[in-house]
């Protein structure tokens, strides 16, 4: 068992205040694999305190670009060498199968910090514009940032606040989640070898009331948050009590809309990832999919032959390909679902239980209901599991109503031979990312939600504004067209 005795503050490891501790459960053996410290407020103080004087007497925010980027590259070089232990970080502590985990979560971290570098690179912190007058527009960084971070994807998600948070001068501190903080801890590493100055990344684990303090702490100008809704609302009310900046990214009940031209064996191959990655524990997983009542019992026939082939099993056995849900809770919660499901009359075509041959892990099989109507709860509340309802419509019409049907607007899908028609509905779709025939997401765009989905938005160079404030200096008549990089005005 690893026992970890320290947080990452300041730009060393720091003991904690209290002996409070975490323990860290493998979702597979349900064992206790490792014990991590759990942050008090006063932990967060110390952390806090580090990161603005990051800001201040270190002079981060100050730095050129060039010096800056120069350093984040160095980070990226020693981030990139931890890739094998990020991986099997985020096995052990959450379940991702190791055929999935670089692929889904630590190749597309790398690319996030290598996309952020080179978008500042050319980014305009400083730029002339002329109008009636002519003014030197700057974006500074806004501060000091609370990144706090989910259990279902730590390596990537961590990154897609950090990276932004670095090249634009904040300092940052990373509040990982209780169940897996084993890979923030590889992170400080790379932090660590890398030589970022004192305070720029701080790390530590703490549970909800301990993370309000960060939430609220004066010393903290914006909250990213990555995670439920419920917990979303509770950080914009707070955020807003104290007009700090903030972004959230939040729950899904995302749906992939089959009409009538779809090729199904590729669409079922597509849904393979894009609702039961992660062992559907992804916020823009498609889990309501709709079919046209001409081909629905081809549709549900087809998803759950897909979802039966998929093997169940130790995630750290390359062949699986669905591991453990991440936690006794999650898998809890999801089983309290199918129950729901069956109560309000779906029909359960396959799945609803842990497979026969294993032992022990908070396992789910792949789950599929039919005859589901958008009314029923598992059409309207993120499961956050293994589980998708095949849903029926007349005309695209009511596919697009259903489809927007819904208080959450992440993500999305439709499935067609005809690309204009594809277009067609995704221009309909309230939701902040839709796929033709596809799924995911690109670094270069951004990606976030609308209604119960979220706040802002992260990747691409969206991504980055979040993280600077704009700042107008009027200049006199006359000034040089060059000034500053001139002499004078």
């Amino acid at each position: 068992m690893k026992v970890f005795d320290y947080f990452y503050i300041g730009g060393r490891r720091v003991a904690p205040k209290t002996r409070e501790s975490i323990e860290v459960i493998s979702p597979h053996s349900e064992e206790v694999i490792a014990t991590v410290p759990a942050a008090s407020t006063a932990d967060v103080d110390v952390a806090v305190a580090a990161a603005n004087s990051a800001m201040t007497a270190a002079g981060w925010g100050g730095l050129s670009v060039t010096a800056r980027l120069s350093i984040v590259n160095r980070f990226a070089d020693e981030y990139e060498k931890l890739a094998k232990e990020l991986g099997a970080a985020m096995t052990e502590e959450m379940g991702c199968p190791v055929s999935l985990v670089h692929t889904m979560h630590i190749n597309p971290a790398i690319r996030a910090l290598r996309y952020y570098i080179s978008l500042a690179e050319h980014y305009p912190f400083e730029e002339r514009r002329a109008g009636a007058r002519s003014t030197l527009v700057l974006r500074r960084p806004v501060g000091v940032v609370a990144a706090v971070i989910p259990w279902n994807g730590p390596v990537f998600l961590s990154m897609l606040k950090l990276a932004p948070a670095l090249v634009s001068g904040c300092a940052t501190i990373l509040k990982a989640s209780p169940e897996a903080p084993l890979s923030s801890y590889v992170l400080a590493r790379a932090a660590e070898a890398a030589g970022l100055p004192d305070g720029v990344l701080n790390v530590l684990t703490a549970d909800r009331e301990v993370s309000e303090h960060l939430v609220t702490h004066p010393g903290v100008q914006k909250v990213s948050f990555t995670g439920s809704t419920l917990a979303g609302q509770r950080i914009g009310q707070l955020c807003g009590q104290q007009l700090k900046r903030f972004n959230l990214e939040l729950g899904g009940k995302s749906a992939a809309i089959i009409l009538d031209d779809a090729d199904m064996a590729a669409t079922a191959k597509a849904l393979h990832m894009a609702s039961f990655a992660n062992s559907g524990q992804v916020c823009t997983a498609r889990t309501r999919i709709l079919a046209p009542r001409s081909r629905y019992e081809q549709v549900v026939v087809a998803i759950a032959d897909m979802a039966d082939r998929l093997r169940v099993g130790d995630p750290s056995d390359p062949a699986t390909e669905i591991g453990p849900l991440a936690s006794r809770r999650q898998r809890d919660a999801v089983i309290k679902y199918i129950q729901i499901g069956v109560a309000e009359g779906a029909r359960l075509v396959t799945g609803g239980s842990a497979p026969a041959d294993v032992d022990s892990g908070f396992y789910v099989r792949p789950t599929v209901f039919a005859d589901v109507s958008n009314a029923m709860r598992i059409a309207r509340e993120e499961i956050f599991g293994p589980v998708v309802s095949v849903i029926g419509y007349d005309d695209e019409d009511e596919a697009v109503h259903i489809a927007n049907d819904s208080s959450f607007g992440l993500s999305g899908s439709v499935f067609t031979r005809d690309l204009t028609r594809g277009l067609g509905i995704a221009r309909r779709i309230q939701s902040g990312t839709f796929g033709i025939n596809t799924f995911g997401n690109d670094i270069t765009a951004p990606f976030g939600g609308v209604k119960l989905s979220g706040v802002g938005r992260e990747m691409g160079p969206e991504g980055l504004e979040d993280y600077v404030e704009y700042r107008s200096i009027l200049l006199p008549v006359g000034c040089p067209d060059d000034f500053p990089r001139s002499a004078a005005c």
